[in-house]
């Protein structure tokens, strides 16, 4: 407790609550508290709740580390909750970030979100020793938040809400999605590239968008 600069008053404020009588004997270093009369379950229940009270510090932050990184001592956590520690004085805004894309979402809008989900990728790339060309991942991380909230690429965000029945059939779980969308009467109307390799049919870009048709000269 002295470590955490945790004193016994904390405690005794955190145990107190409803019709709990909490008793603080300052000489002893003793919090009791007193509930009344109670069953053995339900002792050992507020026993459990007790041991697992959060007296101080930010939730979900399990461990707290300083590092030197390029010239100067940061702030590693383990674990994040980025709305609660841009409250904590001294914090710099400005300079703190987490890896967690939601929270950032969450907190300080989409674009934050969009801009954080860049840097992560390219920092996994990187780590990898894999070259990829920035406007692939700007490509991505747009498709990802287009729509004002953070979606994942699979069945359950982008892949999955194509309005082609083949293109979301050739991502995965191919035969319980044409089942579905056959059972809804869904019409695939052959406008993307998948769909068209699916079926054989000419993709429509490049020269697929366009028909020529060559007048001979016996025509004429």
């Amino acid at each position: 407790m002295k470590e955490r600069n945790v004193s016994i008053q904390d405690v005794a404020k955190v145990l107190s609550g409803g019709r709990r009588k909490v008793i603080v004997d300052e000489k002893e270093k003793k919090v009791t508290v007193v509930l009344g009369t109670l069953d053995l379950n339900a002792l050992q229940s507020f026993r459990k709740k007790a041991l697992n009270t959060r007296v101080k510090g930010v939730p979900n932050i399990e461990r707290v580390s300083v590092i030197k990184k390029e010239g100067e001592w940061i702030i590693q956590t383990s674990g994040s909750n980025l709305p609660k520690v841009l409250r904590v004085s001294g914090v710099d805004p400005t300079r703190t970030t987490t890896n967690n894309i939601y929270e950032i979402a969450m907190t300080l809008g989409i674009e934050a979100a969009r801009t954080a989900l860049v840097k992560e990728i390219v920092n996994t790339l990187n780590e990898q020793g894999l070259e990829v060309d920035i406007r692939h991942i700007l490509l991505v991380a747009d498709l990802m938040t287009s729509k004002g909230v953070l979606q994942q690429i699979g069945r359950h965000g982008v892949a999955g809400s194509k309005p082609s029945v083949l293109a979301r059939a050739a991502f995965e779980i191919t035969v319980p999605t044409i089942a579905e969308a056959a059972v809804k009467g869904e019409v695939e109307r052959l406008r993307g590239v998948t769909e068209n390799v699916i079926v054989g049919s000419t993709i429509p870009v490049g020269t697929g968008m366009v028909e020529l048709y060559i007048k001979s000269s016996e025509e004429e």
